[in-house]
Formats: structure tokens, C-alpha cells, sequence
């Protein structure tokens, strides 16, 4: 399967320019882009459809490049947003850049001996280029109708109240500018990005053919949106990122196990290199039985293991099975516990009062907040709804001590099925 023909059957082809010949184009290998702009210190999930297009393509022989927006970032893309961006730093740019930087390297091959992917900055061929030279020799090139045609700009434009400042609006002529550099001096063909960078893509098309007389290609890839028409990788508690340390492990694993069946076969072809044979296997045993859920475990495993390693997908996995009933503490490590602390509500307790006879459970359900008085904690526990640390508890004459602590201080209740809260003795 040519990497077109797979890019189109896993759905990853929203638009192209002239697709004929770029799938000729690309029948052989090519250098290809893909941009980010550093505006954190992480990538999020809706990052990855982009970069492991790239992946994709330097799988099969393909020369990826994936460009930093040092320069860019500066000022900030208007596709997909209602209002200006926050500007940022130099410094604090550059820290996102060398942050991200780690992230790539999990998706992208960097040492491969044939076609190694490349980090480039933006900001390293813009830097010496005064306002005026640029106006001379790049915005001469541009139409302001046709650049207010856009619908990056046109949308902004539309909207009085807010609009768009003449920093936002010169976005495009950098991403241009970019295509044209990386044309001219490493031989780029082709351009991908997010269905909402093409009018950006095209600006660059057009700058190339007028600059450089030379053809290139764009290549968008679809925005996701949820089945239920909410927008991808955003929860509750807001984006999910890359970085443990924005989003634990444990959430980000979550996140894929809660995919809608709807939407799980397709995000099994936009987030894998699961082959479609793999894949149509899965899809064949959640159309069987999809309460086991087994696509979304693989997807949830599959994603886990390339963004954090095995070990901590391995780790994710039991803290699940904790919090699903299925579980053996000996495969549990304290790590592993405190992620789940970290997710589910929690509550302190004086650890003297775990001491000799302990506490009485119905006591301890109404301190945890699960029962709103010691009577409806009595009929819990006699209707079997109460688990200490997994264990179901039918006795109300229970209490607990310090011999139920977990790694010595913590005790997890939990009241029905989903309904949990960890008790820490302090």
C-alpha cells in the first residue's frame, strides 16, 4: 500500500493540491513538513494526527522535517481562533521548543541511518531579515484580497468586536515564507498540516511557484470532532497533553479507554500504525460484544506505550484495573497507586484513629463523603454496595484499622460501582 493509498484509507485526507500528481509526486520519496507552533511546553493529542502523518511517511522512505515555529509562535496563527493569541517570550519559546523536542523524538525517528527526520527553528532564517527587506521581497508577492479570503482571516474579520490585528493577519506570509525557504535550500515538495492551515498551505504553493518557479503540494489532514460533535482531546478538566506532568498517565490512558464506541475504529486508524488487517480483526470482535471494549483497550495500550513506554502503559493499565474491580495488589506499585489518588476524590483522616479497634466503617463512609448520614451507610453496607479497597463489606458492625492501609496510608472505599474516594491517614 503506497502511503497515499493508506493515508486515504485510514481517512487522513481532507484536501490536496492536484491530487494526481502528487500521488505520482509521492510514489517515490520526498521531503516533507510539517509545522508546530511552541505555544506550550507539551504537545497535546490533537498535535498527533499531524506528526504521526510525518511518522507514516518516513516509514515508508519518505525525508520528514518538523519545523518549530520559533518565528511564528511569536506572533500567532489566527486558523481556529476567535481572538488574539497571548504573545510569548523569546525565552519562553525557546524552553517550549527544547521541551517538545523530547516529545518528537518518540514519534519521529531522528537517528535512522536512510531518511532521519529533522527539527528545524523557523526563527533561524527570519532572524537576520530586516521589516523591509521582507515587504520588498516576500510581501510584494501577496494580494491583500486574496489573503482576506482566507478563512483564518475572513472569519476574524467578520466579527467586529473582535477582528484581527495586523500582527495575526501577517501570519500567513511567515508560513509562506517557511514553504519557500525549506523548497529552496532542502528540497521540500510537499506540506502537511491540519485542515484549518489551508489557506496557509496554499499561500506557500502559491509564494514557491512565484519565487522559486517551481511546483509543491499541500496535503491537509482532517480536524477531529467526537461522534457527539464535542471537540477532540478537550475533557473536563481541560486539554490532554503529552507530558506527564500536565496530564498523568494514568488520565491521558484514561482518555482513550472512554472513547465512544462510535468513534473508536476510526481513531484506531488515525492514531496507530495497527495495520488494516489488525485493525478489521478488532473491528470485527467490538461489533461482536463492544461491552468488553477490547478496541478501545487497544487503543487505549496502543497510544499509552508510544507517547509514555511500556512500563508506564503497563503501570496505567493496573491503576485501571484498581478502579474496575479487577485487580492484584501485588502487581501494584505505590507509584501506581498515587495516580489513581491523584484522580479520584480524596479525604484525610488523623491516622490515631485507624489505631487499636479502629474506626467504624459506617463513620468512615460519612467522613469520606460517600454517605450523607450513618443510617443510608448502614443500608449500603447491608446491600453490598460498599467495597474496602476492593473487598465488598456486608458486616455494619465493621470497622476499620491501620491493618487495611494501603502502602501504609491510604484505604480505598468505594460505594456502587464507580463511586470512589481515597481515604489518606496522616
Amino acid at each position: 500500500m503506497s502511503i497515499f493509498e493508506e493515508l486515504k484509507w485510514r481517512g487522513l485526507v481532507a484536501d490536496c493540491t492536484d491530487a494526481a500528481e502528487l500521488e505520482k509526486k509521492i510514489a517515490s520519496p520526498v521531503t516533507l513538513y510539517c509545522g508546530f507552533d511552541p505555544t506550550a511546553d507539551s504537545l497535546h493529542v490533537g498535535n498527533l494526527v499531524p506528526l504521526l502523518a510525518l511518522r507514516r511517511f518516513q516509514l515508508l522512505g519518505h525525508n520528514p522535517i518538523a519545523v518549530a515555529g520559533g518565528a511564528t509562535g511569536s506572533i500567532g496563527d489566527p486558523s481556529g481562533k476567535t481572538a488574539e493569541r497571548q504573545l510569548l517570550t523569546k525565552e519562553i519559546l525557546d524552553g517550549n521548543i527544547a521541551s517538545v523536542k523530547v516529545q518528537l523524538a518518540k514519534l519521529l525517528d531522528f537517528e535512522a541511518k536512510q531518511n532521519p527526520a529533522r527539527l528545524v527553528d523557523n526563527a533561524d532564517w527570519t532572524a537576520g531579515i530586516s521589516f523591509l527587506d521582507f515587504l520588498r521581497d516576500i510581501g510584494k508577492h501577496f494580494s491583500v484580497n486574496q489573503m482576506v479570503a482566507k478563512e483564518s482571516v475572513r472569519a476574524r474579520m467578520e466579527d467586529r468586536e473582535t477582528g484581527i490585528s495586523y500582527t495575526e493577519f501577517s501570519y500567513m506570509l511567515l508560513q509562506a515564507f517557511d514553504f519557500m525557504v525549506l523548497a529552496r535550500d532542502q528540497n521540500c515538495e510537499l506540506q502537511i498540516g491540519g485542515s484549518d492551515q489551508w489557506g496557509n498551505i496554499t499561500a506557500g504553493i502559491d509564494l514557491c511557484r512565484k519565487k522559486l518557479g517551481r511546483p509543491v503540494f499541500g496535503l491537509t489532514l482532517p480536524l477531529i470532532t467526537n461522534a457527539d460533535g464535542t471537540k477532540f482531546g478537550k475533557t473536563e478538566a481541560g486539554a490532554i497533553w503529552l507530558d506527564p506532568k500536565r496530564t498523568s498517565v494514568y488520565r491521558f490512558y484514561q482518555f482513550w479507554i472512554n472513547t465512544d464506541d462510535r468513534d473508536v475504529i476510526r481513531y484506531l486508524k488515525f492514531f496507530t500504525f495497527l495495520s488494516k488487517e489488525e485493525i478489521e480483526e478488532i473491528e470485527k470482535q467490538h461489533n461482536q460484544n463492544s461491552s468488553l471494549r477490547i478496541a478501545q483497550r487497544s487503543l487505549a495500550a496502543w497510544v499509552t506505550r508510544l507517547i509514555h513506554g511500556d512500563q508506564a502503559a503497563d503501570d496505567a493499565l493496573h491503576a485501571s484495573e484498581i478502579l474496575f474491580g479487577v485487580y492484584s495488589w501485588d502487581r501494584i506499585s505505590e507509584q501506581t497507586f498515587n495516580e489513581i489518588v491523584g484522580e479520584v476524590p480524596s479525604k484525610q483522616i488523623e491516622k490515631s484513629k485507624l489505631d487499636g479497634a479502629g474506626i467504624p466503617l459506617v463513620e468512615l463512609l460519612v467522613h469520606a463523603g460517600l454517605c450523607p448520614s450513618k443510617g443510608q451507610a448502614r443500608k449500603d453496607i447491608e446491600g453490598g454496595g460498599v467495597n474496602i479497597n476492593n473487598v465488598r463489606e456486608a458486616g455494619v458492625a465493621r470497622a476499620v484499622t491501620s491493618a487495611d492501609l494501603l502502602f501504609g496510608k491510604h484505604i480505598l472505599l468505594r460505594k456502587g460501582k464507580k463511586n470512589y474516594v481515597v481515604v489518606t491517614a496522616k
